[in-house]
């Protein structure tokens, strides 16, 4: 996992632009959450594309919620995270600014090089970690799969603010990135799309974060 520090960044809309500060630092996996890690956490392995080494996806956002659940239980009893920390998705803000790793434009890079979608995905996952990493050493913030935030979709504040939550409640989950069968645009950075939290797709997996829970 890479070490995330706290900062702030902006929400750009048609006619407004709103500042988002992080107030706290943050683990966030360098990669999409694998078949492989999956399966040493559940014990099976749902994808509808195999591979170990390949995103998970045809997973729900309450089966991520429980893979998390599992994980941070584990690693406490090991020893391997102390009780102040847990396993968890990141917000939308915490994935959003993350992906952007400093920059301002659509993407975070090239997105030829950084991402698989529909004009070099074919068709497929693809392992993790083979395109280029963005500034801060994450791989596969655009493209591949779309991943799993913690938020109920909803409006953004209109303002600005400091590590929004997202909606107090909804229908649907959140979730971001783009897949191996989007387009250009569904991969920005800034790209929000949503799904109910018990919706199981084959472009649909998760990114892990560590945070305090305090």
């Amino acid at each position: 996992m890479i070490w995330i520090e706290p900062g702030t960044f902006v929400v750009r809309f048609a006619n407004d632009a709103q500042q988002v500060r992080i107030s706290k630092g943050f683990w966030l996996g360098r990669t999409e959450v694998t078949q492989a890690q999956w399966r040493a956490v559940m014990g099976s392995i749902p994808s509808n594309f195999q591979g170990d080494d390949r995103p998970v996806e045809q997973v729900s956002w309450n089966d991520a919620i429980e893979f998390c659940r599992k994980l941070t239980e584990r690693e406490r009893a090991a020893g391997r995270i102390p009780y102040d920390l847990t396993y968890t998705l990141p917000t939308e803000a915490q994935w959003e600014y993350a992906c952007r790793a400093g920059t301002t434009g659509d993407y975070a890079g090239n997105l030829d090089v950084m991402a698989w979608y529909s004009a070099n995905g074919g068709n497929t996952t693809h392992p993790v970690g083979q395109g280029q990493a963005n500034a801060w050493g994450l791989h596969d913030m655009h493209g591949n799969v779309w991943e799993w935030c913690l938020d109920w979709h909803g409006k953004y504040p209109g303002r600005s603010v400091t590590d929004p939550a997202g909606a107090p409640s909804g229908s649907n989950r959140v979730h971001r990135a783009g897949g191996w069968w989007t387009d250009a645009e569904w991969c920005r950075s800034a790209f929000r799309n949503f799904d109910s939290p018990d919706k199981h797709l084959n472009y649909l997996g998760f990114r892990l974060a560590l945070s305090s829970v305090r």
